[in-house]
């Protein structure tokens, strides 16, 4: 999209009981926020908080009963036409997680692509339906507004053999059974920003922890992702809230010939019941556990920690070394034991911490004499989806 100060592009993010919101002008080769909000409880009782970009509150309101998708979308596009300041909405950009072999770039949204992404469903099951459902409202809502598709898996689409291949019959590759990689947005985001940070980083041999809810690392260097954790689905790799994280298939089997669980019900307990939850018994909210002096909240700490160590190392092998080391989500943002635990078990490969800095959540956190480097560098999904939206609908 040219430079102008009369088009703003929309971004959508779409959870599971959340929308995240952000509203984008376009100018001088990048994007700057205008506002950004997130409505909770979308499909129960819904409730809106908005800020401009300087963080002062725009808007918080709730809605009565339980108003659905469509009404609550169209009020939210309808409180933004007041907040353009004279700009035109030109498009809204999407995450939608799982782009599949074809989609490996940003994708304008026609019919043909939507069906095309919703038959990618079975791949992602939780999360392909909940990108769409803000899709499918906007055609019926405004149907003349652009929309743009921006993939999770869009990142890693340069990942081949043997990084991207699984040991079982060739012919399932051929179906599409692969690894693809998610979190795409957010590395793609910092790969952008270590090299604003210092022109030497992107050089240097990579690995960025995105540890929320949802939690990956990506090998990356030169900008590029490497290796990644996560592989067919969401399920894999890490420990996450509510995700197992990568699992003996043999563990599967059981369950389902000899426990006789259903399709259903395991896939139920894959991705609600399992992680940070499961292990703990308590909650999959990495906070919550950090607060609570029960012995199980501590053993799903620990093993959350174990497995993002033992990774971070698997990944070095791919790249043959590692130079830095890179917090980012919401727990590694924030979460300060949670990052001195991971760098605990790494401190074999040369790796320290300051304790100080990394209490106070500084930019770096790497003690002197540390061997890795070791940033906190916060991610942002939504700038990335506006820069690709922006992009995208300039072209035409």
């Amino acid at each position: 999209m040219a430079d102008r100060s009369d088009v703003a592009v929309l971004t959508l993010n779409a959870g599971s009981s959340s929308l995240k919101f952000g509203l984008y002008e376009p100018g001088d080769g990048d994007v700057s926020l205008i506002l950004k909000g997130q409505i909770d409880g979308i499909d129960a009782v819904p409730r809106l908080e908005a800020v401009d970009a300087s963080g002062r509150a725009l808007a918080e309101r709730g809605w009565a009963g339980q108003p659905g998708h469509d009404a609550v979308l169209g009020d939210l596009l309808d409180w933004l036409d007041q907040h353009l300041g004279g700009r035109k909405l030109g498009a809204a950009g999407h995450r939608i997680v799982h782009g599949g072999q074809r989609f490996s770039a940003p994708a304008r949204l026609t019919p043909e692509v939507t069906e095309a992404l919703r038959t990618l469903t079975p791949l992602a099951p939780l999360h392909q339906p909940l990108g769409l459902a803000p899709v499918d409202a906007l055609a019926r809502l405004r149907p003349e507004l652009s929309q743009i598709a921006c993939f999770d898996t869009a990142f890693h689409a340069g990942l081949a053999p043997p990084v991207s291949r699984y040991a079982i019959p060739a012919g399932y590759e051929e179906k599409g059974i692969r690894r693809y990689g998610f979190h795409g947005l957010s590395y793609e985001f910092i790969a952008r920003r270590l090299g604003e940070l210092d022109p030497g980083l992107p050089a240097k041999k990579t690995v960025v922890a995105h540890l929320g809810n949802g939690a990956s690392l990506c090998a990356m260097q030169d900008g590029r992702s490497r290796d990644t954790t996560m592989g067919f689905s969401a399920l894999d790799g890490l420990v996450m809230g509510t995700r197992p994280g990568a699992i003996d298939p043999g563990v599967l089997l059981y369950l389902l010939k000899h426990d006789r669980m259903s399709p259903d019900a395991l896939e139920d307990m894959l991705y609600h019941r399992s992680g940070l939850l499961g292990v703990s018994g308590i909650s999959g909210d990495v906070r919550t556990l950090l607060a609570s002096a029960a012995p199980r909240a501590r053993e799903a700490l620990d093993l959350f920690a174990f497995r993002a160590a033992r990774e971070t190392a698997g990944l070095a092998t791919t790249m043959g070394g590692l130079d830095l080391l890179v917090f980012t989500g919401g727990i590694g943002e924030h979460a300060a034991p949670i990052r001195a635990m991971i760098a605990e078990r790494l401190a074999w490969l040369g790796m320290a911490i300051d304790p100080d800095a990394n209490a106070s959540g500084a930019p770096r956190i790497d003690a002197a004499g540390s061997a890795i480097e070791v940033r906190i560098v916060p991610t942002d999904e939504e700038v990335t989806i506006a820069r690709h939206t922006a992009a995208l609908v300039g072209e035409r």
